[in-house]
């Protein structure tokens, strides 16, 4: 029987062990607590200072607590928060066209979460293929080692196994492929696919980009297929690889894009983002989300929108990107025997391990955390960077000066 709560339930202290304690264990969070940041700095429960060059997993793009975003969201929620999509509201009009104008696309679907973005993609392909080639027109065809969220859906047709044990059976029609691999795209790109999805940067399977061919295939084949290609760049869109989206620097346009993650800095958003031909699919009742789209929401998406989607904020960080490459590259030459090379693009990059340190990213993340710098890893072999798109060069530099303290006292 749960005990009464008592007034102190919001100021009562909790520290990691509260988390064994309270919730699901489906994380295994580092044992500091963070409770203040601000643009790359953050502190934890003891007031130590970490230089984050994680972004939240390339969300808070724009640093934490943005002093343009907490005025923006500040500003809504002294004004209106929700009303359910019975109404519309003027925040999410106008992200719609901010996003419509500044894309391929000529019509948006807002929701919470990349995963909620690709099941609707996901959705508005099927009901396609059914409406163009009957039920047989079904088939999905995805990439080995992909992520696209965590839906029983979403996880199916996201290409890595240990996400879909014990959750059997999975929704059927869905195969993989290998990234880049063109061959292996023919063969299974065939009229009974209804859509094909892939990461232009792969994220989670390693930060492995797109090769362009790979990318123009995939494009060809659904033409000639009449399936949709679907580009998820919930993880590399909104400017992190120097583009709004990575599709306008590859040259080659999807016929539906999935946003989220930086789209909203860290308030959750998603979007689905289409032509108005395939759009008509989803009529009046086939799709919906109670909190999608809400006034608080759109009013943050589109002041990031805003902020990231000029000429000057994109080139920097173009050359942050190079400036951090070149770091990580000096550092695989001084460490070849913990390191071995560099691949990425933009401000989303990777450092593949030598082959001595396989499946040991992790304790090069734990060791860079403990001198006082956050990163990610992308799996077992790669430790990943995703720094706010502001990140400076002398917080890169700062980085390496970490990264090569942890990394002397690994090899010690």
């Amino acid at each position: 029987m749960n005990a009464k709560l008592d007034s102190s339930v919001t100021t009562r202290p909790v520290t990691r062990q509260t988390f064994d304690e309270v919730l699901v264990p489906t994380y295994a969070p580092a044992a500091m607590v963070p409770v203040r940041a601000s643009g790359l700095d953050l502190w934890d429960q003891n007031g130590k200072h970490y230089l984050d060059f994680t972004s939240g997993i390339a969300v808070a793009s724009l640093g934490h607590c943005n002093p343009v975003l907490v005025e923006a969201l500040t500003r809504q929620a002294n004004t209106l928060w929700h009303l359910g999509n019975g109404y519309t509201n003027e925040p999410v009009l106008r992200l719609g066209m901010a996003l419509t104008e500044a894309t391929f696309a000529e019509r948006a679907f807002f929701c919470n979460s990349g995963a909620e973005a690709n099941e609707a993609a996901l959705k508005l392909a099927r009901k396609h293929g059914h409406a163009k080639g009957g039920e047989g027109k079904s088939r999905i065809v995805s990439c080995f080692s992909s992520f696209h969220g965590r839906t029983l859906f979403t996880v199916s047709v996201g290409g890595q196994s240990k996400y879909t044990e014990g959750f059997e059976p999975l929704p059927p029609a869905i195969d993989h492929i290998e990234y880049n691999n063109i061959e292996a795209a023919r063969a299974a790109i065939t009229d009974d696919v209804c859509a094909v999805i892939v990461e232009p940067v792969q994220g989670e399977g390693g930060v492995v980009p797109g090769d362009k061919a790979f990318l123009q295939a995939l494009r060809e084949l659904c033409d000639q297929t009449g399936a949709l290609l679907i580009f998820d760049e919930v993880q590399c869109g909104m400017g992190r690889t120097g583009h709004l989206f990575a599709y306008q620097g590859y040259g080659i346009t999807p016929d539906i894009l999935t946003s989220a993650k930086a789209l909203g800095n860290g308030y959750p958003i998603g979007a689905m983002l289409t032509t108005a031909e395939l759009a008509a699919t989803l009529s009046v009742g086939s799709h919906g989300t109670t909190y999608g789209g809400n006034p608080l929401a759109a009013t943050v998406a589109l002041t990031v929108l805003d902020t990231i989607n000029q000429p000057a904020f994109l080139a920097r960080v173009n050359e942050a990107s190079g400036t951090l490459t070149a770091m990580l590259e000096g550092l695989c030459k001084d460490y070849p025997e913990i390191l071995s090379s560099v691949r990425g693009s933009g401000l989303l990059l990777g450092v593949v391990v030598a082959d001595a340190w396989k499946g040991k990213s992790k304790d090069i993340q734990k060791a860079a955390e403990a001198e006082g710098l956050m990163v990610l890893i992308a799996g077992t072999d790669v430790v990943r960077f995703a720094p706010a798109l502001i990140v400076s060069d002398a917080q890169i530099a700062e980085a390496g000066r970490i990264l090569r303290v942890a990394l002397d006292g690994l090899k010690g």
